[in-house]
């Protein structure tokens, strides 16, 4: 029998994987709703057109599911290739505090736009960057 134990770089991304579904359940649920109740129709919601206004949470929500759909396939990139190559050993030792920064943007992010919440988005997901780009340099044998 073959140990099935997950590193903690496959596990974050499995996780970061489950963010990004669970807060787009999170509007897109709300929206379902919406509409099954007679109370908007389907077509409510298009792409860069208010068409519709949602409570303010709802749009946190998508914003911040949007960010994780932009952000997702860089790290999956970075974690995948590590796998592929041998190297998870360069990627495990941050991969959970990786994974924290981005549960604390998301959380952030869902909470308020205020300016002192942007300020401490942004700082977050600066973080993330740098440990992208050293998980970067390190697996090509750049530092």
């Amino acid at each position: 029998m073959t140990d099935m134990t997950l590193s903690p770089a496959l596990c974050a991304l499995l996780c970061f994987t489950a963010l990004t579904l669970a807060l787009a359940l999170a509007y897109v649920s709300y929206r379902v709703a919406l509409v099954l109740s007679f109370k908007a129709p389907a077509n409510a919601w298009t792409r860069e057109a208010a068409t519709h206004a949602d409570p303010a949470w709802v749009t946190r929500c998508h914003h911040a599911h949007l960010n994780c759909v932009e952000n997702l396939p860089l790290f999956a990139v970075v974690v995948l290739v590590a796998a592929a190559t041998g190297q998870l050993a360069v990627v495990d030792p941050l991969a959970m505090v990786f994974l924290g920064l981005r549960l604390a943007q998301s959380g952030v992010h869902v909470i308020s736009i205020a300016p002192a919440f942007v300020f401490l988005r942004a700082n977050l997901w600066l973080a993330q960057t740098g440990i992208l780009a050293y998980w970067l340099l390190a697996l090509c044998n750049m530092l």
